[in-house]
């Protein structure tokens, strides 16, 4: 783990390169090397989403926490993980794009199993309706995994499960926001789930854009998928 002490213009620094027009495999290898500063950065940020995720998903959850079994997409280093285990939620997957990422959210000890998946290329890798909770933190926003994969999040969650996601609420994501509620409302006409709540956030993180100061604004939104899903071509 590096020494250096990471400041603001650091993060913005990193987190801008980030958001760049980059190939599938380009993004992977920022991600490989990031690693290492990632959660000194994410602290840097102020990011609030892992801790707010698992609150809401813990408010809105029924059923035994400790039997539960949770799918972490785009798990990163397991800050989410971390989260979900103060709340009582001890069996986590965890998937992710980046194997350096992936090494030391398996070295948390948080996770039962840890697995590579290029999200939004690759289908994700695992049993459908396996999952009592499945979540996406940090990973919906422009630039990064299509909103698209919403559908494939629903058709691991098991019926009466949640899905919990979340997406940045600054000027950079609106059109990324509407496409992603856009998809989600299409996906509750056609009856695959309801939604539990749309939760907004005035202080999600430190805002990096040259054109915004302060805190950033972020979303919150757990879905309950149908305990019958209906027959639909795109599942």
């Amino acid at each position: 783990m590096s020494s250096e002490t990471r400041t603001l213009d650091n993060v913005k620094e990193v987190i801008l390169s980030a958001h760049m027009n980059l190939s599938p495999a380009e993004k992977v290898e920022f991600y490989n090397t990031w690693s290492e500063n990632y959660d000194k950065d994410v602290s840097v940020l102020d990011y609030r989403a892992p801790l707010l995720a698992a609150d809401l998903v813990s408010a809105h959850f029924p059923g035994e926490r400790g039997a539960a079994l949770v799918l972490d997409v785009a798990c990163g280093t397991g800050l989410v993980a971390a989260e979900m285990k103060r709340h009582g939620f001890g069996r986590l997957v965890g998937l992710d794009g980046s194997k350096g990422m992936l090494q030391l959210a398996k070295n948390t000890g948080l996770y039962e199993d840890v697995r590579q998946c290029m999200l939004g290329e690759d289908q994700l890798p695992v049993t459908w309706g396996s999952f009592d909770v499945v979540l996406i933190v940090g990973a919906l926003s422009d630039g990064q995994v299509p909103a698209c994969i919403a559908k494939e999040l629903c058709k691991a969650t098991k019926p009466g499960g949640l899905v919990c996601m979340t997406t940045r609420s600054n000027r950079d994501n609106v059109l990324y926001k509407a496409c992603l509620e856009q998809q989600l409302k299409l996906m509750e006409e056609e009856g695959l789930w309801s939604c539990v709540t749309a939760t907004e956030v005035e202080e999600w993180e430190r805002a990096v854009s040259v054109d915004e100061e302060g805190y950033i604004g972020g979303c919150v939104y757990i879905y309950r998928v149908s305990d019958v899903k209906p027959c639909s071509p795109m599942l």
